[in-house]
């Protein structure tokens, strides 16, 4: 338990890394000249270097567990991000950290999803990871408006220096307090176990949903509600944490909400398929009407993040798939697919709203909701083709 725990606070710094970029906007813009271009590339850079890192902390869980794969990676990578950053000159100082912050925080989450997998009963898989989601959405309740006040009071560097050595040191315990559980990987798997994933086809329409659906969540949450607020209300960054307070409470409320939802129901396929369609329902909103009051848009932005927050229901439903030998592999394969996919869409929105002739236009606006709303109907299109998995009809691997 105490090793879980020190995992569930490295979650929270995790979620922390991945979402305070958006506060900081107005600093980051006025000190370092950081435009929306240099912010869209670090916040995308954090999700693809995570993405990517997912293959090697698949095969690190697997062979070496959780404890050396996460202790090792967090406390050297996430500290060193969060050192660069306090010192960042310019903004490619903080594209070079958000890359750090990707790859350090990496392994938390697939740690613990390793852990519960072994440890407990699958059909509490999806409860489970969901609220443990939910707590690790504490780091986005952080990364609004307190980092905004603690950024007031004491300057972003002081900020940064100070996360840096709270990182170090949850590293640390992590590495003394976590306990492997027994590892069961056949010798020579390696990286070939995903070759036998990939061709799994039951899972290939689940892997498409995983790599679009936390893209809005992330990326709106993360980035673009700063850029939106500034430009169409002329939001200052305690506003602008205030707003984004409220989306990350929301986005604790639906990692919680959806956690018993697949047992309630008896189904995840459909649990995800409906809270999805509500997201676009928001997203299409905003394309028809991109400047509605400031009250309607923090309600928008709260459906947002109740209702795209079905990760732990998804990890479930591909879990379900899984053989026990490469449960590790799995769930970071699937994991990858979502943190590819919201880096993916960082990069690609980033270069739509830099591409128009007023950036900070409605229509803009428009158009990044829009191309949101239109990937998320393509993939829920697509998943209605997937397997369900009924939590009352699985069985432990």
């Amino acid at each position: 338990m105490p090793g879980l725990i020190s995992l569930a606070i490295a979650y929270v710094l995790s979620q922390f890394y991945r979402s305070f970029l958006a506060v900081l906007t107005p600093q980051l813009t006025s000190e370092l000249g950081a435009d929306k271009a240099d912010l869209s590339l670090a916040s995308g850079l954090w999700f693809i270097a995570f993405a990517l890192m997912q293959f090697v902390v698949g095969v690190g869980l697997d062979r070496y567990g959780p404890r050396r794969t996460a202790g090792i990676i967090f406390g050297v990578a996430a500290t060193a991000g969060a050192i660069v950053f306090a010192n960042a000159q310019s903004p490619t100082h903080i594209i070079v950290a958000m890359t750090l912050f990707g790859i350090g925080c990496a392994p938390i989450l697939m740690a613990s999803i390793f852990i519960i997998a072994q440890r407990f009963d699958m059909r509490q898989f999806a409860i489970m990871t969901s609220w443990f989601v939910a707590f690790g959405n504490l780091g986005n309740v952080i990364g609004a408006s307190p980092m905004a006040t603690a950024v007031d009071m004491y300057g972003w560097r002081t900020v940064m220096a100070g996360l840096g050595v709270l990182t170090f040191t949850v590293a640390l315990g992590i590495f003394f307090l976590v306990r492997d559980p027994e590892l069961d990987s056949p010798a020579g798997a390696g990286l070939s176990g995903y070759i036998t994933l990939f061709k799994s086809r039951v899972l290939w329409a689940i892997m498409l949903m995983t790599l679009v659906c936390y893209a809005p969540v992330a990326g709106i949450r993360g980035l673009w509600t700063g850029p939106y607020l500034t430009d169409i209300f002329g939001a200052n960054s305690l506003q602008i944490g205030n707003i984004t307070f409220w989306m990350a409470i929301a986005m604790i409320v639906g990692s919680l909400m959806y956690g018993p939802l697949d047992k309630l129901f008896n189904t995840r396929k459909w649990v995800i398929f409906g809270g999805n369609t509500i997201v676009l329902c928001v997203l299409s909103y905003f394309v028809f009407n991109p400047t509605p009051t400031i009250g309607v848009a923090t309600g928008l932005f709260i459906a947002l993040g109740i209702f795209g927050t079905s990760y732990g229901v998804l990890m479930a439903h591909g879990r379900a798939f899984l053989p026990k030998h490469l449960i590790g592999r799995g769930v970071t394969l699937i994991n990858f697919c979502s943190i590819f996919g919201a880096g993916v869409m960082q990069f690609f929105t980033g270069r739509i709203v830099s591409a128009q002739s007023d950036t900070t236009a409605p229509e803009t606006y428009q158009i990044l909701f829009g191309t949101y709303a239109f990937v998320l109907l393509i993939a829920l299109l697509i998943y209605l083709t997937a397997r369900d998995a009924p939590p009352n009809q699985t069985q432990q691997n």
